[in-house]
């Protein structure tokens, strides 16, 4: 029997190459993870949505997971509401802006931050994506070390990840939501998170949720 295969979608300004070490925790635990690489700011959130429904059309997979990080779940929240006819799976963000994101806010305030941010901006950091496909089940993990390179922008809420907001991580139609003592980065490196997200993956609730 074939594992159950899982997507990974990374953040801005990074690669496939982030997910890695989430991707081998996943493989050991018995998933097939496979990393989408996409141009997080020059391209905006729902034309990657397109290129990731054509990298899943290739899959041949009855049941297809996802894993997003930051951004990523962003171009998630696109791809379900655009294409709804992908296989059904569960579905984990990790430190995701479902919220408009304060830091992201504060960066378009200044000509240099919104070259950086570029197109991501669109429909994504700064709000505007499609409200949650209920259909599926979605864990929300949100990260509570305030450490990193978003601590140098004004205005994040406490508690946060260090670039976003505990607060910002929740939406209405989600399935779970749990904190883990990692920062932003760290969501992607952190063992706990990784256990929280495969026993998400296989039960559809955290650990110690009802």
């Amino acid at each position: 029997m074939n594992p159950e295969m899982v997507v990974l979608v990374h953040g801005l300004w990074v690669s496939a190459r982030n997910m890695g070490l989430l991707q081998h925790r996943l493989n050991a635990a018995g998933f097939h993870a496979l990393a989408f690489s996409y141009p997080t700011v020059q391209t905006a959130p729902r034309l990657n949505a397109m290129e990731l429904d054509a990298f899943c059309r290739k899959l041949d997979a009855p049941v297809l997971h996802f894993v997003g990080h930051s951004l990523g779940g962003i171009v998630l929240r696109h791809l379900f509401h655009d294409y709804p006819d992908l296989p059904l799976g569960r579905v984990v963000t990790l430190g995701t802006p479902h919220q408009p994101s304060s830091a992201a806010r504060s960066l378009s305030r200044i000509r240099p931050g919104r070259m950086v941010l570029g197109r991501s901006v669109q429909e994504g950091l700064l709000g505007g994506a499609p409200p949650w496909d209920a259909r599926r089940e979605l864990g929300c993990i949100a990260g509570t070390m305030r450490f990193g390179m978003g601590t140098l922008v004004p205005g994040i809420p406490a508690p946060s990840d260090g670039t976003v907001a505990v607060a910002e991580t929740r939406i209405e139609g989600m399935t779970d939501h749990i904190t883990a003592p990692v920062s932003h980065l760290g969501l992607v490196l952190s063992q706990r998170a990784a256990n929280y997200t495969i026993h998400f993956l296989r039960h559809g609730r955290f650990p110690g949720s009802g």
